[in-house]
């Protein structure tokens, strides 16, 4: 007996993840996420979390568990995700998490598609008269001691060789009160962050984000490695938010487009096509992810766009016929 369980000790630890199955046992999703980030993932008062990174959690349930509440919320340190991830205490990491090589590469993670297209802007008075950032040159940059933004500007500024300086914080709010008290003339942060602080300050009329991005930061769930059945989920669901917005199919018009005669439509709605089959899924998975938590546009707005707080325009993440690059791949 002892001989048998030193046999099978090494092919239970290498064996593969299997996520999925372990959510449908589970009978609810185990979501990682990071309070603070605003319109990714935040909590209120009452415990109600939201962000377009949370909403992609309830959309991953409506899909394997067909109830967009069938998810736990795990909140974690930001700097904690990856580990809790690999440990299995969370089946997806999803909040303002860039996706970088390095981060791919050497922690054991994979990224399965992109959410949202993020970046690191900069924020000056009106009254300095600057419309870009190519006129900051010698400029005093209040940043987050965070290397990713310190070497976001570091990079940026380096390509246009334009000498600067950097004032670090260890909190973003002493960055602000830095910025407010003329201790730099630059304030950067990811967009969202930088668009809630210009909300908050006593005079916002009075600041203006220069349309130069310093570091591309694109935005997306991290699942562990060797899991191919839940990176598919993953990414189809993503898939299929963008899609659904594609083709003009919404939380309230979902019903009504099952009677379409348009190909397209009935593929994705899994109508004339298995496309669930190959995932492990229902046919009508795309439906009841459409249904309960909408699609591409409705999550953005609500979340990051029109009808949020932050009001961000959508410039990359419109779809390709919009100006930005978002599109979804057939559902053939």
């Amino acid at each position: 007996m002892l001989g048998l369980a030193l046999l099978l000790a090494p092919a239970r630890c290498d064996a593969a993840p299997d996520t999925l199955e372990t959510v449908r046992s589970r009978g609810r999703i185990v979501c990682g996420v990071v309070d603070g980030a605003r319109g990714y993932s935040s909590v209120n008062a009452d415990g109600a979390w939201s962000g377009i990174s949370v909403d992609l959690c309830r959309a991953l349930a409506a899909a394997v568990l067909g109830n967009r509440d069938a998810v736990e919320f795990r909140p974690l340190p930001r700097d904690d995700g990856f580990a809790a991830l690999r440990s299995g205490e969370i089946d997806v990491l999803s909040a303002n998490t860039a996706m970088t090589a390095s981060r791919e590469m050497a922690l054991g993670i994979r990224f399965p598609a992109v959410l949202a297209f993020s970046g690191q802007g900069f924020m000056v008075r009106k009254s300095q008269g600057v419309s870009s950032a190519l006129e900051l040159s010698g400029t005093r940059i209040c940043v987050l001691a965070d290397a990713p933004d310190m070497q976001g500007i570091g990079d940026y500024f380096g390509a246009l060789r334009l000498p600067f300086e950097l004032s670090r914080f260890d909190k973003w709010a002493d960055a602000i009160v830095a910025y407010v008290n003329k201790g730099c003339q630059v304030l950067s942060a990811d967009l969202p962050t930088l668009t809630l602080a210009r909300q908050q300050l006593s005079d916002p009329g009075e600041h203006i984000i220069l349309p130069e991005i310093a570091a591309r930061q694109p935005v997306g769930p991290a699942i562990r490695q060797g899991d191919e059945a839940w990176f598919s989920v993953v990414r189809w669901t993503i898939c299929a938010l963008i899609a659904a917005e594609e083709l003009g199919i919404t939380s309230a018009n979902v019903d009504s487009m099952k009677g379409s005669t348009n190909v397209e439509i009935r593929r994705l709605l899994g109508l004339d096509a298995e496309v669930g089959k190959p995932l492990g899924l229902p046919p009508d998975w795309t439906q009841r992810v459409i249904k309960q938590v909408g699609n591409y546009a409705e999550l953005f707005d609500r979340n990051l766009g029109s009808k949020s707080p932050l009001k961000l325009e959508r410039r990359l993440n419109n779809l390709v016929g919009n100006g930005g690059l978002l599109y979804a791949p057939s559902f053939r």
